[in-house]
């Protein structure tokens, strides 16, 4: 997966301490109540498209950025649904990351929009819409308690953002 410029330079100086960083997920939903879900590269697993926001970048462009150039699908976000922070990474070059999420409700602009979700970059083997009740095996624990929060948003808007207990 390409690094960004920012997480770069500061990698120069930190080496590979554990960086404190902001993300954003999408829980996008078809018409049908489906979720859109990539197959991520770097582990092989389903999750949700998230990414990291660039300095000065607002939450919600930055995710709708990240739903279109991972899955091609053009979003409109609908509300901040829940903020989390996830489990400490550890990636394969010795690289430390937590970060503090942002999960939006998103829905794709159009039918077409959601019917031409694909592969659309290099961070993603596989792209797919699926019923909330038959996800794929293997979730990462931050993706399911993302999803379970943001449905539970979804059901009753009216008590605001979600955030993890």
């Amino acid at each position: 997966m390409p690094v960004s410029p920012y997480i770069l330079g500061l990698r120069r100086h930190i080496g590979t301490d554990l960086l404190w960083l902001p993300g954003v997920t999408a829980v996008v939903r078809d018409d049908d109540g489906r979720v859109l879900l990539g197959q991520r590269s770097d582990n092989g697993r389903w999750a949700l498209v998230s990414g990291i926001l660039e300095p000065g970048e607002e939450p919600g462009p930055g995710i709708a950025r990240e739903v279109l150039e991972e899955t091609g699908v053009e979003i409109q976000v609908e509300a901040l649904a829940a903020i989390t922070v996830t489990e400490r990474a550890a990636y394969p070059n010795g690289d430390e990351a937590q970060y503090l999420d942002l999960c939006f409700a998103c829905r794709p602009v159009s039918a077409e929009a959601a019917a031409g979700a694909r592969v659309n970059d290099d961070e993603s083997l596989a792209v797919g819409w699926f019923a909330p009740d038959e996800l794929p095996e293997g979730l990462h624990r931050d993706t399911v308690r993302r999803l379970e929060l943001t449905l539970a948003y979804l059901a009753d808007p009216s008590t605001g953002p979600h955030f993890a207990r």
